[in-house]
């Protein structure tokens, strides 16, 4: 454990990083000196083993507050990793077939279009419900009933299974409906996830921010400005995000952007909206509590008791759309697969397709690579202007991957020379 400050003595780290791992320090030095965070945490398990555990920063926009070791922070469509995890928990219990239909665990589904869309296609965002005709305001999203109602009546945009388009807020909102259908106990994803995954494992992270949080816990979101778009940084996605924010009929607003609590990000700063458990995008915790969920998977799942046969449908390669790779939402190639986004030239994590995770809005991110047997995560709370691939997220993956070179060169090194003696 060591404290670390920069060179003016502002900026305070904190953490561990194991020999041979200080590049993924050095990076993480580098985005508060040189990429404008504020506060955040990086977490890498390696072959089962925690190898980095870094946090630092301020937990506050005004830099008052320090980002300390149990800091919390919203990590939106990183959260629809871990709702996804819950749905492979109940695959490996045998209570979920990803490719039954979803009608078969939820026969109000079967309405509009909907009778034949499979778990598979759900999950791979193919099945064209990535919105609602309705406004998911406040009183629906807090209204079990109305909520169900609305979503099984839901008429497809496109024929399921033909097209993808990212379902940003929709996708868990169904996961929810289908895990308390299929559970014995009947329990709806939030507690499901809490009881089955982040108690089992001790993983501090939460599903709808719990009254039992205390504020002080908790990092204040801070939206990005329309100026960091040109901030020098190339690959900024910022041009299309607004494209899609100021055209109401879009996909992509009609995706991100309902529920309207979306439309001003501040939002996310008000305990009235991040307490609705939504898997989609409410989630809170940090870099250690998510890569210690995907190390459990990307190791072989002995504490959870999971199947081997889940783990291979979750590493196995994505199934693509009939017409095209581009998600008609975000406007990129982003592959999906039961719940999780994979590998891609646009967004290359991991080593291979066996890899799976999802990263979040303003730059988070997780995902488990079994190859490797490596669990990687970034948390922050200085929103960036990336739909994937944020610089501080990829600057840490990028030095991670680096460092596990560099091991695994000297492990071959050594494993020659004691050939040769």
């Amino acid at each position: 454990m060591f404290p670390n400050f920069n060179n003016n003595m502002e900026i305070p780290i904190f953490g561990y990083v194991k020999e041979g791992f200080e590049k993924v320090k050095t990076a993480f030095e580098e985005n508060f000196k040189m990429r404008n965070e504020v506060g955040a945490s990086c977490c890498v398990y390696y072959r089962g083993e925690k190898v980095v555990d870094l946090w630092g920063g301020f937990r506050d926009k005004k830099r008052k507050q320090y980002w300390e070791e149990d800091t919390l922070s919203i990590v939106f469509s990183t959260t629809k990793g871990m709702s996804s995890l819950a749905l492979a928990l109940l695959h490996s219990r045998g209570l979920l077939n990803y490719d039954e239909k979803v009608a078969t665990y939820w026969p109000e589904f079967a309405f509009n279009g909907k009778e034949q869309i499979t778990m598979r296609q759900l999950l791979a965002h193919q099945a064209g419900l990535y919105t609602n005709a309705k406004s998911l305001n406040y009183e629906v999203l807090t209204s079990e009933d109305t909520l169900s109602d609305c979503l099984a009546k839901q008429k497809p945009y496109w024929n399921p299974g033909e097209k993808k388009g990212y379902h940003a807020w929709t996708i868990a909102m169904y996961q929810n409906e289908i895990c308390k259908r299929v559970d014995p106990l009947r329990k709806p994803l939030h507690r499901f996830f809490k009881d089955e995954i982040a108690d089992a494992l001790e993983a501090d992270f939460h599903i709808g921010l719990p009254e039992h949080i205390p504020q002080h816990r908790v990092a204040e979101l801070i939206p990005f400005m329309p100026t960091e778009a040109f901030n020098g940084e190339r690959n900024t996605d910022f041009g299309s995000i607004v494209k899609g924010i100021l055209n109401p009929f879009s996909p992509f607003y009609k995706s991100l952007l309902n529920p309207p609590h979306a439309l001003n990000l501040n939002n996310f700063n008000k305990r009235k909206y991040v307490s609705i458990p939504n898997g989609s995008a409410h989630g809170f915790g940090n870099a250690r509590s998510v890569a210690q969920i995907y190390n459990e998977f990307a190791t072989g799942g002995e504490n959870l008791h999971i199947r081997p046969e889940t783990l291979q449908v979750l590493e196995a390669a994505p199934i693509h759309p009939k017409f095209g790779k581009k998600d008609l939402v975000l406007h990129v190639d982003i592959p999906f697969s039961l719940g999780f986004a994979k590998p891609s030239m646009y967004q290359n994590f991991g080593v291979n397709y066996r890899s799976y995770g999802t990263f979040g809005a303003g730059g988070s991110g997780g995902f488990a690579d079994p190859e490797k047997q490596v669990a990687f995560s970034y948390v922050m709370n200085k929103m960036g202007t990336h739909i994937a691939n944020d610089p501080r997220e990829l600057s840490l993956r990028n030095a991670t991957y680096d460092c596990i070179l560099n091991v695994e060169k000297k492990e071959k090194e050594a494993m020659g020379l004691v050939a040769r003696a």
